[in-house]
């Protein structure tokens, strides 16, 4: 009897202890390992500018007018209207064309958004407008963050070459159980797909031109090995509790009795 008393007081405390999760702290950007080897020279050379493609979404504003993208010119039946201040939406129809109030329709499939940018106020200039200053997005590209991260979801690309670590930022940053040295980028088709392991341990991932963010990547941070832990160690506890709390009413109950 002693015996088991005895285990018994052992084992409360484990489980009592193990029940507790402890916060994690990451460490990022604390080893500094170069980048600067040639392989990575050469694939800098890689990282392009986004293209237009049919069905892009594009969002143009006159920055002289932004009521209109030409002055008391009426929202085009392609485009989606939208607040004023952030221009109308037109979207990039199947033949790589876009039709514009005063212009009417052109290629723009296959440009980069600075080259469709220019081009638009090269049109304007020449048909209607005085020195145009056109602002030009594509605001349908996006990335979806999962895992670790404090704001899951989609999250539209709103400039050019945007980073890892600036789309973490705007996700509200990695989870106290996040492993800053296991984050992947998926990217490609789903035949072919492709898988960036990147460690935010190290400094020089900062530069790393791999992380420079595509339209449709899946950014997956992992759970670090000792949230994992605990987590099978709650697990185990939410089984060995009931079981510690029939063992202990059975144990007060057969002291009443003895007595």
């Amino acid at each position: 009897m002693r015996q088991i008393i005895f285990l018994y007081l052992i084992l409360v405390p484990f489980f009592i202890c193990t029940s507790c999760s402890n916060k994690q702290y990451q460490a990022l950007f604390q080893e500094k390992k170069s980048f600067s080897d040639s392989s990575t020279q050469r694939r800098s050379v890689v990282v392009n500018a986004y293209r237009i493609k049919s069905q892009d979404l594009l969002q143009i504003r006159n920055l002289q007018d932004i009521k209109y993208i030409v002055n008391d010119a009426p929202v085009n039946a392609n485009t989606s209207g939208g607040n004023a201040s952030q221009g109308e939406t037109f979207q990039v129809e199947e033949d790589g064309t876009v039709a514009l109030p005063a212009l009417g329709r052109f290629q723009v499939a296959g440009l980069t958004r600075v080259e469709a940018q220019k081009l638009v106020e090269e049109l304007y200039r020449k048909n209607l407008l005085k020195d145009p200053i056109i602002e030009l997005k594509i605001v349908n590209l996006k990335v979806t963050i999962l895992g670790e991260i404090k704001g899951q979801g989609n999250y539209i690309l709103t400039k050019d070459k945007t980073t890892l670590v600036e789309m973490i930022g705007q996700a509200g940053g990695l989870t106290d159980k996040a492993n800053e040295k296991n984050i992947k980028i998926i990217r490609g088709t789903e035949k072919n797909p492709k898988v960036t392991e990147v460690d935010l341990n190290n400094i020089g991932s900062i530069n790393d031109p791999d992380n420079i963010l595509q339209s449709g990547d899946i950014i997956y941070v992992a759970q670090n090995k000792r949230a994992a832990r605990n987590d099978n160690m709650q697990n185990l506890s939410g089984i060995v509790q009931p079981l510690l709390l029939f063992f202990n009413t059975a144990l007060i109950i057969f002291t009443l009795v003895r007595k």
